[in-house]
Order: structure tokens, then sequence, then C-alpha cells
């Protein structure tokens, strides 16, 4: 294994877990490679003048030293130019984490680190879309050394939500909980996340987008006893009617794939939003939206009673389809 002093680490990116759990483990690998190794932390804004040189020096009870600097994008100009200076010529016997938030500012400071030959960046952006999380758990259980069914991905995504931590911790458990060799199935997913996925709003949303009132409201009503926020439910049914708006609209002749691009959703889902949209027109699915969005705003504080407006959403979805 290469040795990470005299190297770099530059943690990008939005995810604030993702960069917590990836500095813990860049320094979880400098004390196991040097175990008397003093790690020193530092916030960007609190480094000073003249203290990188400092701070990247051996100690008295150790030759090697390793740095640990946090939101380097509020490092001050002349703090800027020691650590590209050091950067450019690194000390084999330090190890050095530089992470950055992400955001726009310190951008410049990115573009000079990222052409120095010492340092290597890892990039940690949080999922944008629904179908990127059932992504992003994929490939955490292929990290844990085993598989995941996409549907199970998916399952899993709508009973935990979209907590990254909440999400690496389900996997880890699932993963724990399965033989080796054996892929995590939707029957593993509903047997140890059952209970959350079915009061989950997407569930709820599609029951009542697929006519199935009874079923609906029993799940809603499961939910608000769990005290789901009523928010999640209405977001779910926007989601779910906004896809088949999408699809509706779509070009003829596009593949699965070139579909989900463009609606936003997971490949394996098409299929469903097509039988879906089978029981509806523009017509209902205007019709629906409008109904979600007054509920959106009652459940906002717009109105006096979330689960009215929720029950009422449920009926006025479902009344929407045009059976054909």
């Amino acid at each position: 294994m290469a040795s990470v002093f005299g190297k770099i680490l530059l943690i990008t990116g939005n995810a604030e877990y993702l960069s917590e759990r990836t500095r813990k483990r860049a320094v979880q690998a400098i004390t196991s490679e040097q175990p008397e190794c003093e790690v020193a932390e530092v916030v960007g804004s609190a480094l000073a003048q003249g203290e990188m040189a400092a701070l990247t020096s051996p100690s008295l009870f150790c030759s090697s030293s390793a740095l640990v600097i946090s939101d380097i994008q509020e490092l001050g100009d002349t703090q800027q130019d020691e650590l590209i200076a050091y950067a450019e010529q690194t000390s084999s016997d330090v190890a050095v984490v530089l992470i950055h938030s992400g955001s726009n500012k310190g951008k410049g400071l990115l573009d000079k680190l990222r052409k120095c030959p010492a340092v290597a960046e890892v990039k940690g952006e949080a999922p944008k879309y629904e179908r990127d999380f059932s992504t992003w758990v994929r490939q955490e259980v292929r990290d844990l050394g085993a598989t995941i069914d996409p549907n199970a991905a998916l399952l899993l995504v709508n009973a935990v939500g979209h907590d990254l931590r909440a999400l690496a911790g389900a996997a880890d458990q699932l993963v724990s909980a399965i033989e080796r060799g054996t892929p995590v199935s939707t029957e593993i997913v509903h047997q140890y996340f059952g209970g959350r996925a079915e009061v989950r709003g997407f569930e709820i949303a599609d029951a009542a987008i697929g006519g199935r009132i009874s079923l609906a409201l029993e799940q809603l009503r499961w939910a608000e006893a769990n005290k789901v926020a009523a928010v999640l439910v209405t977001s779910a049914f926007a989601s779910g009617i906004r896809s088949l708006a999408k699809l509706a609209s779509a070009p003829g002749g596009l593949r699965d794939a070139d579909l989900a691009a463009l609606i936003g959703a997971p490949p394996f889902k098409i299929k469903s939003l097509r039988g879906q949209l089978r029981d509806w027109d523009q017509a209902g699915l205007a019709k629906a939206l409008t109904a979600v969005a007054r509920a959106d705003v009652e459940v906002k504080g717009g109105g006096a009673d979330p689960a009215y407006a929720l029950e009422r959403m449920v009926l006025q979805v479902a009344a929407a389809r045009s059976v054909r």
C-alpha cells in the first residue's frame, strides 16, 4: 500500500456526511501507518499567517506529522499562498488532508491545488434525484462487498429517506444480515424496514394514482399515526404525478434509459409508469396537480387540518383518473 505521507488528500463536495466519513478514513490511514503521529486539526478561518509551516513540521515525539484543514474556502489570501507553496513541494514526513465545502468560494484555490502532482481529490456530492439515491445505495452496498437488487435499493430509499448517514447505516445493517455472496433482495429490505416502507409517501401516492383508494387511505392513516411528516406525502404525490406528466409529453420512440433520464426516474420504473399512464389523460393530470398543490399549501400552514387536506388530496387524485 502506498504511503499517505508526502501526499495531500483534497476532499470536496456538498455532502457533509460523505466529507466527514472520508476525513475519518484518511485519519485512520495516517495513524495506521504511523501510530505515534500527531494529527493537528484546524479550521481554515482560524489558521494564522505563518502557522502552516509550524503545523507541517515534525514534532518532538515523532518524526512524522499530519494536518487536517477543514473549510479551506475560508483561508485568507496569505494562508492560501502558503498552502499552495507547500503543495508544490511537500514533505515526505507529513500527511495533509484538506476539506472544501463544495461552494463556489475558494474555487481559485481548488484549481491551483488540483494542478499539484501531490494532490489527490475525493469528491462527495449529494445525490440530486430520486434515481440518484437508489444508485448511491447500490454503490454503497457494492463497497461493502455485496449487491442489491435495483427494486430493493429504491424500496430502501423510500423506507429510510434521503439522509445519507441513515442510508449508509441501513445498507451496512442489510449486508451484515445476509450470507456472503447473497444479494440484498426486496424481501430482505421488507423484513428489516418494511414497517417504515409501508408508510412512505411514495407508496401512498402509487396507490392513489393507481386508483386503489382503500389502500391509499389505509396507508395514509398508518402514516399519520406514525407521525410521518405531511409534506413528505404531498412531495411524493407531486413527484409521481409530474413523472406521469413528463412521460405523457415525451417524444415517441425513446428507449427506457432515455425516458428515465428525461423524466428523472430509475429505468426499471418506466414500465410501471407506463402502466399507470394508461388510466390518465392530460386533463386528469392537471386536476391532480392542482389538488396536490392545494394540499401542499394547506399542510404547510395554509389550512387548519393537515390530515383532512391529505385525505381530500388522495380522493381527488384518485378521482382524476380517466379509466378507459
